[in-house]
């Protein structure tokens, strides 16, 4: 089957698909013939995705992954827009320092959006999805999941958690029809990278170190990411359950 036909009929949602990474597997997906509800709390950024992608095929939706309703609604408009068939939880924010360096207020916030919004989403999805006859959940964790990232402690805490919960829910409902997987990026060339660094000193220096980390040499680019959630959503990925696919130049190889 062609890549442009991979996803054909089947509606999927991604969170945080304003920008970067989500904005990219929104339009990717769209490349292979699905249908994206595009959710993100900056409905004007989802909208501004729906824009970039041909014929409505990407509907934006405002969507606080943090809130219940909010996510259950979101998988009822994806659900209503026909061929409901997968799930991206996308949505995610980081901040920078160790844990003493790190307020309450910052983690809280850090593990309500990754965490609290990966477990909303598999929450609400996995019986529209069960309903359907199956499909595809992917999270994006993180190679802080992994490896000692410095000045990462709160991120690297949810991000865990994002890892052990794509376990566990595969290990619950592959029986059901539902694969449950998650991509591990290493640094993604994306406007967080710029808000991650603008307390720095030097942000543009720890820009430069952030890239430098990477054994190939570059900052790993959003398509990247999308193609890996396109062929963890297709049929093509039938056999992968509950796997950390991990797209990082080789930062976690050293």
């Amino acid at each position: 089957m062609a890549l442009a036909e991979r996803l054909a009929g089947r509606t999927i949602a991604v969170t945080g698909a304003g920008s970067g990474i989500g904005r990219a597997i929104a339009l990717r997906l769209v490349s292979e013939g699905a249908r994206v509800l595009a959710a993100d709390r900056d409905v004007a950024a989802a909208e501004a995705t729906a824009a970039l992608a041909p014929g409505g095929a990407v509907t934006a939706c405002a969507t606080d992954v943090t809130d219940e309703r909010d996510v259950r609604e979101m998988v009822a408009r994806a659900v209503a827009l026909g061929g409901f068939a997968g799930l991206v939880n996308n949505a995610g924010v980081g901040v920078a320092g160790t844990a003493p360096e790190t307020t309450v207020e910052q983690l809280d916030a850090v593990l309500a959006v990754s965490v609290r919004g990966t477990f909303l989403g598999i929450a609400a999805a996995v019986p529209a999805l069960v309903a359907g006859g199956g499909g595809a959940i992917v999270n994006v964790s993180s190679i802080a999941a992994l490896v000692g990232i410095p000045d990462r402690a709160a991120y690297s805490a949810a991000k865990g958690a994002v890892l052990a919960l794509t376990r566990a829910a595969a290990i619950d409902h592959v029986g059901a029809g539902v694969r449950v997987n998650c991509i591990v990026p290493g640094t993604v060339e994306t406007p967080w990278i710029e808000r991650i660094t603008a307390g720095a000193e030097d942000p543009a220096a720890a820009q430069a170190a952030m890239q430098a980390r990477q054994p190939h040499g570059r900052f790993v680019q959003p398509q990247e990411i999308a193609a890996m959630a396109a062929y963890l959503l297709s049929d093509e990925a039938a056999s992968v359950v509950g796997a950390a696919m991990v797209v990082d130049g080789g930062m976690t190889a050293r």
